[in-house]
């Protein structure tokens, strides 16, 4: 007997659940992300970023404090930006500034 947990396949983890795009018109689903605000949220990733990184997107933070007026934490701004590259990448395929630069490295 094993001790090992079953975990659930991708096809799980991934489908359209209630609420979610299956529940919105097709003509709805083009909308552009918006990353979540401050909420609780009920999934963590870790990534690991080099200093130079955390440095310059804690700089983009105190940017958007100082310059713009917008007091945000950084989770905020990482969501805001998987948000516009998804939506790059739903828009423009193989022309999207993520395969592109994937593509370079």
């Amino acid at each position: 007997m094993t001790r090992r947990p079953s975990l659930p396949g991708a096809s799980e983890l991934f489908r359209l659940t209630t609420g979610a795009a299956a529940d919105v018109p097709a003509q709805e689903q083009s909308a552009p992300r918006r990353g979540t605000g401050r909420q609780k949220h009920s999934t963590k990733i870790t990534v690991y970023v080099s200093d130079e990184e955390l440095l310059a997107l804690e700089h983009a933070r105190l940017a958007l404090r100082g310059e713009h007026g917008l007091a945000v934490d950084r989770g905020r701004v990482v969501r805001e930006a998987i948000a516009i590259v998804l939506d790059d990448l739903e828009g423009h395929g193989e022309e999207s500034l993520l395969v592109r630069r994937l593509r370079e490295q």
